[in-house]
Order: C-alpha cells, then sequence, then structure tokens
C-alpha cells in the first residue's frame, strides 16, 4: 500500500511538471516530451484502491490516514500584457516553502521598521494630537460663526485670534511679576542669607554638626573641580534647549491648529471617501458624534478651569496672597487635569499662603474645599450638560491610563477618548451582540 502511495505521489509530481511544459510550449513552442507524461495505475493497483470501496477522491483520506494529492489542473493558458511586451510567466508558487518564509520575514522587517518610525516620531505625533484636539475643542466656535453667515476662512480667523490674544493675556499677566520677583529675590540673596544664618535655630545647630563648615568646604571643593563648571555650563544649555523646544512645539501647534481648523471638512470627507459606500452614512454620523462630544468636553472643561481660576483669584486678593495672579493662572492650568487638577491648584496656593501666614493657609483650604463641592454639584453639571456623562470608574481607569502613556498630555485626552469608546460600545458593540 505504501508503493501504491509513493506511485500516486509521483504521478502528480509528474502532472504538475506536465503543466509547466505545456506552460512553456504555448509561450515559446517547445516540442512535446512525452517521457514526463504520468503513468497509469495498473489494473491491480486499482483494484487495490478500489477494495475499500472505491477509489478515493483527489485529496481526500486516504489508506492509513494519508492524504492523496490533488487531481492535475488543466493547463493554465498564458496572460497577454496587452502591450505589446510578451505573454506573462508563470505564476510563483505561493505555496512554495521558501515563498512562505520570505513573505514572513519581510512581514516581520516591515513590523519592526513601524515601531521603530512610531518611536523616532514621538514628539511628532504628541504634537499633530495636540493639534487635533485643540481643533476639535475650537472648531465648534467656528461653526457656530459660519451658521452666522461668516465665511469659514474668515472664521477661522477670527477664533485665531482670539485664542493668539487669550495667551498673550496670560503671558503678560504671568511673565512682568516673575521677572521683578525673580530680580529681588536675586538682588536680595546675600541679605536672606545672613538673615538665615543669624538665625538661633541655625546657630545652635552650626555649634553642634559645624554645619556650615562642612558646606563651606564642600563648596571649595566643588568649585576647584573643573566638572562643576561643566556641569553648571550643561545645564545652562540644557535649560535654554528645553525653553527652545517648548517654544517651537508651541508654534508648531499653533500653526497646525489653524491649518487643521482651515481644512477640516475637506479633511473629513477625504477619510469619508475610504470608507465603504453602503456604512458611509452610519461611519459619518458616529464620526461627527465623537468629534462633537471631545469639542464640547474640551470647551466645558476649559470654562470650569476659568471660573475655578477667576474665582481662586478673588479670594487671594481679597487674602491679599502674595502672586496671586500668577496662582490663579496656575489653578486654572491645572484645573483642566481630571480628577486630581483641583486639588494640585489648591495644594500650590495653600502651601504659598502658608509661608505668608498659617492662618491665610487655613483659610484657602477651607475655601477650595466648599468651592469644590459648589463646582460638583452646580457648575460642572451646567456647562457639561450637552456632554456625555463617562462613569467614574471608566474615568479613573481613562485617567490612569492616559496619564501613565502620555503624563499630563495623556490625562487630558483620556476623558474624551473615553467618551468616544464608550459611544462606539454603546452604538456598535452592544446593538451587534443583541441579534447573534
Amino acid at each position: 500500500m505504501a508503493a501504491l502511495m509513493w506511485r500516486r505521489w509521483m504521478n502528480y509530481r509528474r502532472a504538475q511538471r506536465d503543466k509547466l511544459a505545456a506552460l512553456r510550449r504555448a509561450q515559446f513552442g517547445e516540442r512535446d516530451d512525452e517521457a514526463d507524461r504520468p503513468e497509469p495505475l495498473r489494473a491491480d493497483e486499482v483494484a487495490a484502491l478500489d477494495g475499500a470501496g472505491g477509489v478515493p477522491p483527489a485529496g481526500g483520506p486516504g489508506p492509513l490516514g494519508t492524504t492523496l494529492p490533488l487531481a492535475p489542473e488543466p493547463p493554465v493558458p498564458p496572460v497577454a500584457s496587452g502591450r505589446g511586451f510578451g505573454a506573462a510567466g508563470v505564476p510563483i508558487n505561493r505555496q512554495s516553502p521558501f515563498y512562505l518564509g520570505f513573505v514572513g520575514a519581510l512581514g516581520v522587517l516591515v513590523a519592526y521598521a513601524f515601531v521603530q518610525a512610531i518611536q523616532q516620531l514621538n514628539t511628532t505625533i504628541t504634537l499633530l494630537l495636540v493639534s487635533f484636539f485643540l481643533t476639535l475643542a475650537l472648531n465648534p466656535l467656528v461653526e457656530g460663526l459660519v451658521r452666522r453667515h461668516l465665511r469659514r476662512g474668515l472664521a477661522v480667523a477670527i477664533v485665531f485670534l482670539g485664542v493668539v490674544a487669550v495667551f498673550g493675556l496670560i503671558g503678560w499677566v504671568v511673565i512682568p511679576p516673575v521677572v521683578q520677583q525673580g530680580d529681588t529675590l536675586a538682588n536680595n540673596a546675600a541679605g536672606m542669607l545672613d538673615g538665615l544664618l543669624q538665625n538661633q535655630w541655625i546657630q545652635d545647630l552650626d555649634h553642634r554638626y559645624q554645619i556650615i563648615q562642612r558646606v563651606q568646604e564642600e563648596i571649595t571643593k566643588r568649585a576647584a573641580d573643573g566638572n562643576l563648571w561643566a556641569g553648571i555650563f550643561g545645564g545652562v544649555l540644557g535649560a535654554g534647549k528645553v525653553i527652545a523646544t517648548g517654544i517651537f512645539s508651541v508654534l508648531t501647534v499653533l500653526v497646525l491648529t489653524l491649518y487643521f481648523l482651515a481644512s477640516l471638512p475637506s479633511v473629513k470627507q477625504a477619510a469619508y471617501a475610504i470608507v465603504p459606500a453602503s456604512r458611509r452614512p452610519r461611519v459619518i454620523s458616529l464620526a461627527e458624534e465623537i468629534m462633537r462630544r471631545v469639542g464640547s468636553y474640551a470647551i466645558g472643561q476649559v470654562a470650569v478651569a476659568a471660573i475655578n481660576a477667576f474665582c481662586a483669584w478673588i479670594m487671594m486678593s481679597l487674602l491679599q496672597i502674595e502672586f496671586a495672579a500668577v496662582l490663579a493662572v496656575a489653578v486654572g492650568f491645572l484645573g483642566l487635569v481630571p480628577m486630581v487638577g483641583a486639588s494640585l491648584g489648591a495644594t500650590v496656593v495653600a502651601v504659598v499662603a502658608f509661608f505668608d501666614e498659617p492662618k491665610k493657609a487655613l483659610i484657602v483650604v477651607i475655601y477650595f474645599v466648599v468651592y469644590q463641592q459648589l463646582e460638583n454639584y452646580a457648575v460642572m453639571p451646567r456647562v457639561m450638560q450637552r456632554t456625555v456623562a463617562v462613569p467614574g470608574a471608566v474615568t479613573v481607569v481613562a485617567a490612569l491610563a492616559g496619564g501613565t502613556l502620555l503624563g499630563m498630555l495623556g490625562a487630558l485626552l483620556a476623558i474624551p477618548v473615553a467618551a468616544g469608546l464608550l459611544l462606539l460600545y454603546e452604538e456598535v458593540l452592544v446593538p451587534r451582540q443583541r441579534h447573534h
């Protein structure tokens, strides 16, 4: 029986060679080779295979648990290119181990190159995400102006100039006090150090452990070492590089946001065009709803943070806390961070107030506790009434995951992304499971 199976396999191989020979003859006019034709089975071999109820079909289960090879297919006629370059050659055997191994290795290399490219473009992708998020946040304002019969280009220019004006106002509020206080600190640093050294508690501590003498010796030793100045110079260069990179990133985000706002309708149409026509209406409706929720969430979060910063500025002005404007801006920016932003802002203000006067710090803590309750139950529901309500557990998980992946940026984007995924879950996954 094994000999019969081997003979059947050899007939299959000869049939394949006969097919290739037929293709060559059709293309190049080669003569027929009778020696390679498959040999028919003898009568006793057919009877041996027929004893179990007939000859099994080609490709079906054979004796001893084997599988018979497929029957030879008729020769495939050559396909002409239609441009006068001759007929197409013999197609590649896609079942060849070499072909499978080559294609598999090529796929692994392409995937590895793609991962490396994503890692190299991490900063660029982050800037694109921030720009697109700002575009979705500002697009409702642009659409509102368009509905008032303004051209989209003019509407985009008005909104963009408004954004630039807001950032300019923040810089005008924050930068002068910081520069002034920094200059004051630099001029009074020597006097503040002398006052600190004259403190009775510091003198007692120095008398016991000779701290001042050890600090002076360490400073002298570090100053004599050339690595100190190299480290200081490198730190200055590093700080300058960070500042330059930050300015470049801000300008890039602003430019990309402007371009995205101006071309958002055409970008959406180009994206929708690659969706099959049968599914396009549903995809468009879901995508538009996701973008609406993201934009509404961003506007609502900015409004809530602005209200928090304004009320905090009034409170700090009444208490005569230093750097009230700067701290109010910090409270506003930290208020954009979900869950922990308001608490971080309150902590910063309380620490500054504590160094001014502990009683003021207590008042600040009481104020932020009361305001947080008003914000959660009065301000937030009114501002966020047009956005989707994301469950608390999903909010916590999304914020933690986003913060782990992309830091503060990930925490900012986590809630709108979770809102979009929640919409897909409610409108796509759940209805599909109900019908199956």
